[in-house]
């Protein structure tokens, strides 16, 4: 299946990202192809970036088209990528902070006109973009009559923040506001008592984390006239993201996360499983002491007899129940009416004589 990419229509920016360059200037732009195997014809179809857009907080847009596709797939393909989208790509997002002076959530900073638990929300909605898959430290030191954003962090040389004016706090003369935060990458969403862990110091306050890249997923499916015909799917496609990755490397990652999931499928070797070993095992000796319903008394006896199943109790006769401590006449007929009752199983009165 050849997959091409191109770009129609005006792109909304007067000055062209590397997201809309990838696409003026052609090429596949990072998107899967799916070569023709096997000598089959295989039908094509082509992906149209419609429209993008970077707003003010660097969060972006895109718009595309994907067409033609067989009747039905539209909405098949466009349920699955939103959900991969919304869940399974990785992003990155601060897990914990420890703030200089502070050692609880509900404090407040002398100086600072948020509490520690507005700070902690604002730090929350920070994007940043990593590139390395372990934990960073990031800092900021913040001093006197100012205006905190995120682009005052001291941040190692594999983060980067994405919207360099994300507010963080505001200081009045004399304020200060020093703290470090731990930077983790993830998907989907974790909660502050997830994020605990044994590499965390005690003084850093944990935060709920959003990993999630993209913020939201729109998909439509019309109807493709195709040569005259509508026998076509057209799927349209709308992805906002933070800004972390564009809406293209977003559409990208989630098509070669459902490649890789299916891939295992495209060659199924079925062997015959030989039965015989599952012939050999009764289902009915398997059923738990527990289905039998006996009384507590002589449940607990069983139990410390170290008899869990109708299989434990099928190595017993009638006269080896009795032997079992504390286990009276009264507990053994119980469990002998419960076994033939509920299963139709008879315990033997005693074993058999050996035979010279």
């Amino acid at each position: 299946m050849a997959v091409a990419l191109r770009s129609v229509g005006a792109f909304k920016n007067n000055q062209e990202t590397d997201y809309q360059k990838a696409f003026t200037e052609g090429g596949h732009a990072g998107l899967p192809s799916i070569e023709e195997k096997g000598g089959h014809s295989v039908a094509q179809f082509q992906i149209d970036c419609v429209e993008s857009r970077t707003e003010k907080d660097q969060s972006q847009f895109g718009k595309f088209i994907i067409e033609p596709l067989e009747r039905g797939q539209g909405t098949t393909v466009g349920n699955a990528l939103r959900r991969v989208l919304l869940s399974n790509l990785e992003g990155a997002a601060v897990t914990a902070v420890r703030i200089a002076g502070v050692n609880h959530e509900f404090a407040t900073i002398p100086g600072v006109r948020e509490d520690v638990l507005e700070i902690l929300l604002n730090m929350k909605e920070i994007v940043f973009r990593s590139h390395s898959s372990q934990v960073q430290i990031g800092r900021l030191l913040a001093k006197g009559s100012t205006t905190v954003t995120s682009g005052q962090f001291e941040l190692p040389s594999e983060v980067e923040v994405v919207d360099p004016n994300q507010y963080v706090a505001t200081l009045s003369e004399g304020a200060t506001l020093e703290m470090e935060f731990r930077i983790e990458k993830g998907r989907g969403y974790r909660s502050a008592e997830k994020s605990r862990d044994d590499t965390t110091a005690i003084d850093f306050l944990q935060i709920d984390a959003k990993f999630m890249p993209v913020r939201k997923v729109n998909y439509t499916v019309e109807d493709a006239r195709i040569g005259g015909s509508m026998e076509k799917d057209r799927l349209i496609l709308e992805i906002w993201t933070n800004g972390s990755i564009s809406p293209q490397e977003a559409l990208s990652q989630a098509a070669h996360i459902l490649v890789d999931l299916f891939s295992p499928l495209k060659d199924i070797n079925l062997q015959a499983i030989d039965k015989s070993d599952y012939d050999s095992v009764d289902p009915i000796s398997q059923i738990p002491i527990e289905e039998l319903q006996l009384s507590v008394r002589a449940y607990n006896c069983l139990k410390r007899a170290q008899i869990n199943s109708v299989a434990d109790l099928l190595d017993y006769t009638q006269e080896e129940l009795l032997e079992i401590k504390n286990f009276g006449q009264k507990s053994a007929e119980e469990v002998i009416e419960a076994l033939q009752k509920r299963l139709g199983i008879t315990l033997p009165q005693e074993r058999p004589a050996k035979t010279n």
